[in-house]
């Protein structure tokens, strides 16, 4: 099971909070997670800045402070830090890595301050979860993601579900050419296509991820390795990370 660590939050940051909830079954191949990330008290002290890690997910993101902003977001193979400001209130959808099949150029990989242009019923979904609490937003973000699905926005990816599936048997392009049953240049134009991630790129991020839940050794040849790796991903080294952030 592919299971991205939450984004950076610094540890001596006690009144910001972030919570998952886990979709419903007929969602499992499509949705990681729906999620919130407020402050508990506003406005905070000072500024908040949020360390936003790739994990090769598109999330559809709601900000329920100004119910016009929304939008489809993804990072590619940096981190980003968002000024978040003193005080906020977003909840969001996050899917799996390669399930994304709507208009790739419509996604934000910066912070997103502007009202929604798009043709998707985000702001419509806005103000109805707006007057709800986590647990009662759950079922709208559910619907939203249904729809999505019917629409063909939406849709499971065998391959991507493969190569998570197998990562401890993964350590190269080839492996993963291996185990989804593809030439290179097949599952060059696949990945690509679904997931806007060369099959290098693609191996890279989830690779970090899984070192979160695993640790280095099933992923990276060695501890060299798997440094240099998480320091051009993430910024830091792993002990400079796990110090600072709540992970």
């Amino acid at each position: 099971m592919y299971n991205p660590v939450k984004d950076g939050i610094e540890r001596s940051v006690q009144l910001v909070t972030y919570t998952e909830a886990q979709p419903p079954a007929d969602l499992g191949e499509l949705v990681h997670c729906f999620w919130e990330l407020k402050t508990a008290t506003a406005p905070l002290a000072n500024d908040f800045h949020l360390h936003v890690l790739p994990d090769a997910c598109v999330n559809v993101l709601f900000n329920m402070v100004d119910t016009d902003i929304a939008a489809i977001t993804a990072l590619q193979t940096k981190y980003e830090v968002l000024n978040l400001g003193r005080s906020f209130h977003y909840v969001g959808i996050q899917l799996l890595p390669g399930v994304w099949r709507g208009n790739r150029d419509e996604i934000f990989d910066r912070f997103v301050d502007s009202p929604y242009a798009g043709t998707l019923p985000l702001v419509k979904t806005a103000e109805t979860l707006a007057a709800l609490d986590f647990a009662g937003q759950q079922p709208v973000l559910a619907a939203l993601a249904r729809r999505l699905a019917n629409d063909g926005l939406i849709l499971s990816n065998g391959i991507t579900a493969k190569i998570l599936a197998h990562l401890d048997a993964i350590r190269t392009v080839a492996d993963m050419a291996v185990v989804t049953g593809m030439s290179a240049r097949q599952l060059q134009r696949s990945l690509k296509r679904t997931t806007g991630f060369s099959p290098h790129d693609f191996l890279k991020v989830v690779r970090l991820q899984r070192s979160f839940d695993r640790g280095y050794l099933t992923s990276y040849t060695d501890q060299s390795h798997f440094i240099h790796s998480f320091r051009a991903l993430t910024g830091y080294t792993p002990a400079a990370y796990y110090k600072r952030f709540d992970v």
